[in-house]
């Protein structure tokens, strides 16, 4: 040991720990998008901070039938101004295309339009040379071929004749959109990407959507599953559509759920769509994106319900446009049913229903009610965000009391800030046997209630003969 003469210091690990805190709203879609108007890729995760960062890596089409990542983009950074959202692109320009006979072309002001469809590359004009003779960019509906100066095509030219491939995103699978890990090619895709969100970008999803794909039973039952095991760790939920193509009444959709076999604790359920002007949107990206919204004014913490919250549209339609007017018994009775919807009742358009799908067979609160159920998975997700850094750590009392102590903190802010009515964690002796914790295996008991929505109010009135006697006296 050297030796020492004088003052100095030194410090120790604080003993409580700052709770990471789980983002809440954050919404992972797969889907399609143009990415071949930006060069972009297929069934790889892009993280969208706002419009711009997803539009320049993933295009943008207003043709939502074709590329439902759009509508995304379109109904979570402009009409609710909620982000981040992962996005997940299946439409592969190699593979998803086919081929547009060469035809001719009419040339105005120096240019021919395209189909937006048009791969930029495969263009070819006959008897000329790209880069040289003209040049290829994408408009907001058009791929435009700009004819060069002093290039060999003649200014007189009335027509062009141009041949090029195209994406075509009908052939795009539910296969494609389930994905999976190709043994071949050691890559993976569709929604199996999921679980690289977390290692490559440090956010955990916990609201999962898919746009004219979740009403298919079998993709719905895959958007429950991942939501309940991220890493095999996270949780989150999954918000679905009935199909209104199939489904055209309201008091229909029950017996379409119970065939779907849509009933688990992880599914949000909606029904009909929703419109804003000459848009139409899926009533799942509407409730995802509201989600979003009211997760963020309550401290990007999910303990307030979205039911009777202003959604963005001005109408309920079905898949062929026709309206859909609910009124309140109608909503209740879908609501009764474990469907979320739309009400024009005080006040505009809201989302109406706090049930997840699992209602009404499970009537366990944390399972049910949308608030309390995310809350649960918002809560885990935070502390294993919290405490991974204590994982092969000295298994110590001090350690134990280190994560009770600050766990306990925690849960009393969640408190005071009735975004939960209590919480408390222990650590329970017969939850942690001797031979358990020989093993290195110790158990936090977290004990919490998140607020139920206040779902029913009731005023009780009573004829009171009292006040005609003191009127009179």
């Amino acid at each position: 040991m050297s030796d020492f003469h004088g003052v100095r210091a030194r410090q120790i690990a604080t003993s409580i720990s700052t709770p990471v805190v789980a983002g809440s709203g954050i919404t992972f879609v797969v889907g399609t998008a143009p990415v071949h108007s930006v060069d972009g890729k297929a069934n790889d995760p892009v993280y969208g901070g706002n419009n711009s960062e997803a539009v320049s890596a993933l295009g943008y089409g207003d043709d939502w039938g074709k590329y439902t990542l759009c509508e995304v983009m379109y109904c979570h950074f402009r009409l609710y101004a909620t982000a981040p959202v992962v996005f997940v692109n299946v439409l592969d320009p190699s593979k998803h295309k086919k081929v547009a006979a060469a035809k001719n072309y009419p040339v105005k002001d120096k240019k021919v339009l395209l189909p937006f469809e048009a791969i930029k590359s495969s263009v070819k004009a006959t008897g000329y040379e790209a880069g040289k003779d003209y040049d290829l960019f994408y408009g907001e509906n058009s791929l435009t071929l700009e004819i060069l100066d002093g290039g060999t095509i003649p200014d007189t030219t009335g027509d062009l004749m141009v041949g090029f491939d195209e994406v075509d995103p009908s052939q795009v699978t539910k296969g494609d959109i389930i994905g999976g890990f190709d043994v071949a090619t050691k890559k993976t895709s569709g929604f199996e990407l999921l679980d690289s969100v977390f290692p490559k970008y440090g956010v955990v999803p916990d609201v999962i959507v898919c746009p004219g794909w979740s009403h298919d039973p079998e993709v719905a039952a895959i958007m429950g599953a991942k939501a309940s095991n991220i890493n095999g760790i996270f949780s989150a939920i999954s918000v679905c559509d009935v199909d209104t193509a199939a489904v055209k009444h309201y008091a229909d959709v029950p017996l379409w759920k119970k065939k779907q076999n849509i009933n688990a604790k992880t599914q949000i359920l909606c029904f009909p769509k929703g419109k804003l002007g000459g848009r139409v949107f899926h009533m799942s990206t509407q409730a995802a994106g509201l989600m979003g919204r009211v997760d963020t004014e309550n401290g990007a913490c999910p303990a307030e319900s979205p039911s009777n919250k202003l959604l963005q549209i001005n109408g309920a339609v079905l898949s062929d446009s026709e309206e859909v007017l609910l009124d309140l018994q109608q909503a209740n009775y879908l609501n009764a049913n474990g469907v979320v919807t739309a009400l024009n009742f005080i006040g505009g358009f809201v989302l109406w229903g706090n049930e997840t799908a699992c209602y009404p067979a499970n009537t366990d609160a944390k399972d049910y009610f949308i608030s309390v159920s995310r809350m649960f998975g918002w809560v885990a997700n935070s502390v294993i965000l919290t405490y991974w850094s204590k994982v092969d750590n000295k298994m110590t009392r001090r350690l134990a009391d280190s994560i009770i102590d600050s766990v306990n903190i925690w849960l009393n802010g969640l408190t005071s800030e009735e975004k939960l009515l209590g919480g408390r964690v222990e650590m329970r002796p017969e939850e942690n046997s001797t031979e358990s914790l020989m093993a290195g295996k110790i158990v936090f008991h977290i004990f919490m209630t998140p607020p139920s929505p206040a779902k029913e109010i009731e005023f009780v009135q009573e004829y009171d003969i009292s006040y005609i006697v003191s009127a009179f006296a």
